[in-house]
């Protein structure tokens, strides 16, 4: 099955977070913070929204980072997706 976003959503999984700080400290699964850093997996076609015209400045395999607490997230065939409007992506990691 796949995710296909409408408008001016975007389809991105999460990257799993690190285990370990940079000085070695494993960390407990309660002890890590929810990672911001995720990539695209689907991007919608944009258009009108609100009755603006949206255009789609993200593509799939970028590397974003999102709000913390953004989006609606989506569990599909084991995987878990989170859906979010573009103006949720903050930045493009490059």
């Amino acid at each position: 099955m796949m995710l296909k976003p409408l408008t001016d959503r975007v389809v991105i999984k999460m990257t799993e977070s690190e285990e370990t700080t940079k000085s070695g400290i494993i960390l407990a699964g309660t002890a890590k913070e929810k990672p911001q850093i995720a990539e695209v997996i689907a991007v919608g076609p944009g258009g009108i929204v609100d009755g603006k015209e949206v255009v789609m400045q993200i593509n799939v395999g970028d590397k974003v980072i999102t709000n913390k607490y953004s989006g609606t997230e989506v569990k599909l065939d084991g995987e878990e997706y989170i859906i979010v409007r573009q103006n949720d992506i903050l930045a493009i990691v490059e």
